[in-house]
């Protein structure tokens, strides 16, 4: 009955029929086609204001990925003001311990009196504490903004919804929750940081097209065992100045003496993290050269410590628990574990991984060190040259 009375109201309005309706009619079918209208651009204004939302806040995460390289420990955050659908201001955090993006973003207006009525956009929570930077929800509340649109709630203690409950006391509104599944995968590190208190951990290894991840160590007639093209080789290089440390095991150190550094893109070197139980590294080993800061995880307490070269002791029967929650004490975010097969196999068994990137090159070698079973199916395949990028988030990603 009621999509029947629909159709005859929309059929008459939009035909340009003619008809005689009785007084009561008449005034039946005036105010249900006014009642239709102004539901319609009800839906429509929100239907708008809901499309404008994201458009801008996908704004804000294009903003926010500048700080990749520097604003660790701190979440990525970008901001954008908008003022009748224009974008009158915008900003990122660029660097921990300088200004947040909010504040940037305010500071780039000389006209204060342009942001009466305007719309701030950020993808997190804006900050409600003291830190290296006054509050932004006590900055953002001294402006006549209309609205301010937030991606992420901050799931530090020190703010979580503190910042919102200041903006809103202040009698700005404020709309959460926009495209907030994206928000979340943009800071991963910082929520696994803040909600797991461990770093994120990334997996990463090469392997052949046969899945072999190291030569046989017994064929001593077989010299070149680099397993990806150059390309590859920069790209993990860029991978190492994005995360905060980088891991291996002391097999892995014994074999190949990696630098485990950034040498072939520019931006800071990871702290470099090895586990030597019985003291196998050799002195002679790049990973103890005093080029960058590096921790090794051991159960000797008589090594000996140096100004970039700190040895630790912990529990081996409770090995990752303990490096992961000693990394959290030192606010390292994220952690890139490099191998060899027996670390990586253990973080895999213990589920104590949040991204895999496994490089697939072109090569065979028939035999030698198998790589790691991995049943996961990768969100991601990137094709450069003729290697693969396989990219995997744990299943709670």
């Amino acid at each position: 009955m009621r999509h029947g009375v629909i159709f005859i109201v929309v059929f008459f309005i939009f035909s340009g029929a003619k008809i005689v309706l009785f007084p009561e009619m008449a005034k039946f079918f005036y105010y249900f086609s006014s009642l239709f209208a102004l539901r319609f651009q009800i839906k429509l204004y929100f239907c708008t204001t809901m499309m404008n939302d994201e458009k801008y806040m996908r704004r804000c995460f294009a903003l926010a990925e500048n700080g990749i390289y520097y604003a660790a420990p701190n979440p990525m955050v970008g901001c954008v003001i908008v003022k009748d659908d224009t974008i009158i201001s915008e900003g990122f955090h660029q660097c921990c311990g300088e200004n947040h993006a909010e504040r940037n973003a305010i500071l780039r207006i000389d006209d204060k009196t342009a942001l009466k009525g305007s719309t701030l956009y950020v993808n997190l929570e804006p900050c409600s504490h003291y830190g290296k930077t006054p509050p932004c929800a006590d900055l953002i509340s001294q402006y006549p903004f209309e609205r301010v649109v937030v991606c992420n709630l901050d799931p530090n203690p020190l703010v979580s919804g503190r910042g919102i409950e200041k903006i809103s006391k202040a009698g700005i509104k404020v709309t959460t929750g926009v495209l907030e599944k994206e928000g979340r995968l943009l800071n991963r590190r910082f929520f696994t940081f803040m909600e797991k208190r461990r770093p994120f951990v990334i997996l990463k290894w090469a392997q052949t097209r046969d899945g072999f991840m190291d030569i046989d160590r017994n064929d001593d007639s077989q010299k070149t065992y680099w397993i990806t093209n150059q390309k590859l080789k920069c790209e993990v290089h860029k991978w190492r100045t994005q995360e905060a440390a980088i891991m291996v095991g002391t097999q892995t150190v014994v074999n190949d003496d990696p630098q485990l550094t950034a040498r072939l893109w520019h931006g800071n070197n990871p702290v470099r993290v090895a586990i030597d139980r019985n003291g196998r590294i050799p002195s002679t080993a790049y990973i103890l050269d005093g080029s960058c800061p590096t921790i090794i995880y051991t159960e000797n307490s008589e090594m000996k410590c140096s100004e970039k070269l700190q040895y630790v002791v912990v529990n081996f029967d409770n090995l990752l628990d303990e490096i992961l929650t000693d990394l959290w004490n030192r606010k390292i975010q994220s952690i890139i574990v490099e191998g060899g097969l027996r670390l990586l196999n253990t973080f895999i068994e213990q589920q104590l991984w949040d991204e895999a990137r496994v490089l697939i090159g072109n090569k065979m070698f028939g035999k030698g060190l198998k790589a790691p079973s991995f049943p996961f199916v990768p969100n991601t395949v990137e094709q450069i040259d003729d290697d693969f990028i396989c990219l995997y988030n744990a299943p709670e990603l």
